[in-house]
């Protein structure tokens, strides 16, 4: 057993006791010993977030890096007027917060707790340390990062060049890939909010739901209590290859 640290920026205070395994399940830290992650949960914070409760917030000067052992947050900015933009949502077993480890500079995004969550900071030099002693860590992180400029090209070109009922569309083909149940069928969970699909593409909540409704006419997309099933993932893709060229 490890005592939890307190610590951090915001949040509730952290349970009292917390299980030294807790890490064993982030896919980042897949291949250390026992031993080097029983050292690396000892150096670290473990911070409990209720839904809603900002865990970091955009230019702080933090350089942590933190993992989701449980619950789900989302990656945030808020515009002059106060508008929420969407980046993406980190769920259990996905990390956050490595761009300030890498290069040292404030937050370029807050991260929001979307449902209880259970984070664990790890401090952004010993994050270094331990990618240095592993290039295939490094390798991986290079790979999500990559991963993430692609994603960010995309909906860069996506909000330059599509009108806002194409953008929803995109952003739905961009989830679907996430979560094929099928070649060409997708389970999307948990389901999307209208407010936050609006949010990641620069619209509004009564465009997305026409768009949903549209789609559910077609028989391309089924809503259900927990998810958002998309029956005819090649069809949406058609529809979006047409607006781009």
């Amino acid at each position: 057993m490890l005592q939890a640290q307190a610590g951090g920026q915001q949040g509730a205070a952290a349970a009292p006791m917390v299980e030294t395994s807790l890490l064993s399940g982030i896919a980042l830290l897949g291949d250390l010993s026992e031993t080097e992650l029983t050292a690396l949960e000892q150096a670290c914070r473990y911070r409990r977030f209720a839904a809603h409760e900002h865990v970091i917030e955009r230019d702080s000067q933090n350089h942590d890096v933190f993992f989701v052992v449980r619950g789900r947050v989302r990656i945030v900015n808020y515009s002059v007027q106060g508008r929420e933009i969407t980046f993406g949502e980190v769920g259990e077993g996905g990390y956050f917060g490595e761009l300030s480890a890498l290069d040292g500079k404030p937050r370029s995004a807050g991260v929001m707790a979307i449902e209880d969550s259970l984070i664990v900071a790890v401090p952004g030099a010993l994050f270094m340390q331990v990618l240095e002693k592993h290039p295939e860590m490094s390798v991986s992180v290079m790979k999500h990062l990559a991963d993430l400029v692609r994603t960010g090209v995309d909906r860069i070109m996506d909000l330059s060049t599509l009108a806002a009922h194409n953008r929803v569309h995109a952003e739905l083909l961009r989830q679907a890939s996430t979560q094929m149940t099928n070649s060409n069928a997708a389970h999307i969970e948990p389901i999307p909010v209208h407010s936050n699909l609006a949010s990641r593409v620069s619209t509004t909540r009564e465009t997305v739901a026409r768009v949903l409704n549209d789609l559910a006419r077609q028989g391309i997309v089924e809503r259900t209590r927990n998810a958002l099933l998309i029956h005819n993932v090649d069809r949406l893709r058609n529809i979006v290859q047409e607006v781009r060229g």
